[in-house]
């Protein structure tokens, strides 16, 4: 079984920076397509970046240029560099894992102004 556990939310000043982790067990990581998603309050859960197995990303144009999906197979580990934030981006950030239809439990980012 497939499980996903997100860390490195908490408040950031707006223009800051911020990296979450998002440490997967349970299955083959090397051959996911894996992302992270956010969702805000009163509003849908939104994609914001996505990386394939072959290390090809994309971003929401929302992000682009300041966040950055990377990810580490060693360590079945995949992470989001947010740099300038802004308070819009203040969200629950979920991992997911797209061969499995997996999610994490969710990491709160709160930028502030």
């Amino acid at each position: 079984q497939v499980q996903l556990v997100e860390s490195g939310g908490g408040l950031v000043q707006a223009g800051g920076s911020l990296r979450l982790s998002c440490a997967a067990s349970g299955s083959i990581f090397g051959i996911k397509t894996m992302g992270w998603y956010r969702q805000a309050p009163g509003k849908q859960r939104e994609l914001v970046a996505t990386m394939l197995s072959d290390g090809s990303t994309n971003n929401a144009d929302s992000v682009k240029g300041r966040y950055t999906i990377s990810r580490d197979n060693a360590k079945n580990t995949v992470y989001l560099q947010m740099n300038s934030p802004k308070p819009e981006d203040t969200a629950v950030y979920y991992c997911y894992d797209f061969n499995t239809r997996t999610w994490g439990q969710g990491t709160q980012v709160t930028v502030s102004s």
